[in-house]
């Protein structure tokens, strides 16, 4: 999917990402069973399985371990951590039968994917206990897919590596980052590297209606050869490998504070000139998780003020946000930390669809190189055994 009263217009943006979305009424565990009841099936299953939670991504590691440490009787199976928002529905897919581990209970990805995964029957719905406190804009009316966060892009330059930092898209032109120049996924399944491509469309002739220009705008990239087809990783910005590259900022920042924690190369973010890009990410149980109690105790976990909390620590802006806020649940430390998103532009639902559509389909065409795909990371031992 992440102050001031400038926060709470970026909300206001962010809830006409969902414009025209139903109202529905909230629907508590309770009334089909109590929370006691919840955690008791949720612990005679033992098991949950989460995918593409990168430990560095919005808080994740630390979110992970709350749960882990306030429900020891399930073990938490981290499922290809580096995954993109399109590995996960292919993952659901391909473990329809499978009762075991390796089949993941919930889901985590960029907003287009959840209508997409529900259209196609991967989704069961489910109203955690804080429904109403989830504007309703943002949200599927039958609990289908739910907002979670939310955030905005920005450059992140290792300096060490290129210390004259991009504030533009057009600055990417430049001959200095000739080979420098990468996406942190594949554009043609990954929900941050497609919003990266879609938000250059702005400075290049297009908008938030019109992509096509940005497709153009990286095939000029890649004929100038600053653009080169390796996924931008932590790692890989890190070693200087992928110098320069366009993520969500609360990634950005989280490897900003690394890097100044171990005196390693030092990074820079910046949030490109011009109105602010945000992107909305939701939350969905598959219509096949073999444990369906643990994927709902972990749901009701992420959506309670202590699992949007762990969000924000990791630089998200929680869904919540604006309940939270009105309630004075919100540390003024924690906000202090967020970047500037004042007048944040986020697409509609349909304007992010039809981007999706042509960048993934027409990439390889007008692009003519894509990153690869890199392997399925499998989980640490302890992920799988360890609760």
């Amino acid at each position: 999917m992440g102050h001031t009263h400038r926060t709470s217009l970026v909300l206001l943006s962010a809830a006409a990402v969902f414009a025209g979305a139903v109202p529905a009424l909230a629907q508590s565990p309770a009334a089909t069973m109590s929370m006691d009841d919840l955690v008791a099936k949720a612990n005679a299953e033992g098991n949950l399985s989460v995918i593409a939670l990168d430990p560095n991504w919005c808080g994740y590691r630390s979110v992970i371990d709350a749960f882990k440490a306030k429900y020891p009787g399930i073990a938490v199976n981290e499922l290809n951590p580096l995954g993109s928002s399109g590995d996960e529905l292919s993952a659901i897919d391909a473990n329809k039968g499978n009762s075991g581990p390796a089949a993941p209970d919930v889901i985590d990805v960029g907003l287009s994917f959840g209508p997409q995964a529900l259209a196609a029957g991967q989704l069961q719905p489910y109203k955690v206990s804080t429904w109403d406190s989830i504007p309703d804009s943002a949200k599927d009316p039958d609990g289908n897919w739910v907002g979670d966060y939310y955030g905005i892009l920005a450059f992140e330059t290792n300096t060490a590596v290129q210390p004259d930092a991009p504030k533009t898209y057009k600055d990417l032109l430049d001959p200095k980052y000739k080979g420098q120049v990468a996406l942190p996924g594949d554009p043609r399944s990954s929900n941050q590297a497609i919003q990266a491509v879609y938000q250059s469309a702005l400075e290049n002739g297009g908008g938030i209606d019109d992509a096509a220009p940005a497709l153009a705008f990286w095939a000029q990239l890649a004929q100038a050869g600053n653009y080169i087809p390796v996924i931008a990783k932590s790692g890989t910005i890190a070693s200087g490998e992928t110098p320069v590259t366009v993520r969500w900022s609360y990634n950005a920042l989280a490897d900003r504070d690394a890097a100044d924690a171990t005196g390693t190369d030092p990074i820079a973010v910046n949030v490109p000139e011009g109105a602010p890009w945000g992107g909305v990410y939701v939350q969905g149980i598959s219509a096949y998780a073999p444990h369906p109690n643990a994927a709902k105790l972990w749901e009701e976990y992420l959506y309670s003020d202590e699992g949007q909390l762990g969000y924000l620590h990791g630089y998200c802006y929680p869904i919540r946000f604006d309940a939270m806020k009105t309630a004075g649940t919100i540390p003024a430390d924690d906000l202090a930390k967020l970047p500037d998103a004042t007048g944040a532009i986020f697409p509609t639902l349909d304007q992010l669809t039809a981007a999706s559509t042509a960048i993934t389909t027409q990439w390889d065409s007008v692009v003519g190189i894509a990153p690869p795909t890199p392997a399925p990371a499998t989980p640490a031992p302890s992920a799988s055994t360890t609760p």
